[in-house]
């Protein structure tokens, strides 16, 4: 029996964020992985990625596409044009509430871990200091904030019968 083929949801998961904030009043941001691929000032890149407001005050002839998402914007009062692909947005988020959704790494950086680790291992059997855990780059996880301590089960707080606000959080 052969396997169904469908498209990514990622396109269609970013175009509802963007519904969904400009629909509460939030602004929408793209984080995005950099590479030759990506149209973006490189002098506001850090660290390979950038954040983008992509709301509709601040941008111009928003698509949001299947393959590209596309707008121009200032940057320094300067207006730019914007390429990025969709395959390289790593998480999408509201400003105001860090509410959000993150998405898997382009495959490139899959590659780019699998040789840090292994250049992290080399160096830990060289000299014994830094382990492929101390190498890996960090990665986002949901969280929920609640002004109630956590459970002894690590679970949200179970008083008040809800948990706090979803947001996303950098954790090493």
């Amino acid at each position: 029996m052969s396997e169904i083929q469908t498209t990514s949801t990622q396109p269609y998961l970013i175009r509802a964020w963007v519904e969904w904030c400009n629909d509460n009043g939030l602004t929408p941001y793209l984080s995005v992985r950099v590479d030759k691929t990506v149209l973006v000032p490189r002098e506001f890149v850090k660290d390979g990625e950038i954040v983008l407001n992509i709301s509709y005050d601040a941008t111009s002839a928003l698509k949001l596409g299947n393959d590209y998402i596309e707008f121009t914007a200032r940057f320094g009062g300067v207006p730019r044009d914007i390429m990025v692909p969709v395959s390289r947005v790593v998480a999408i988020f509201a400003r105001e509430t860090g509410q959000g959704m993150g998405f898997p790494p382009p495959e490139d950086l899959l590659d780019d871990d699998a040789d840090i680790a292994m250049a992290a291992l080399e160096a830990s059997s060289d000299n014994g200091e830094e382990t492929a855990a101390d190498a890996a780059p960090p990665v986002m996880q949901v969280v929920t904030s609640s002004d109630e301590p956590p459970a002894p089960d690590g679970n949200a707080p179970s008083r008040s019968g809800k948990g706090g606000k979803p947001s996303l959080k950098l954790v090493k």
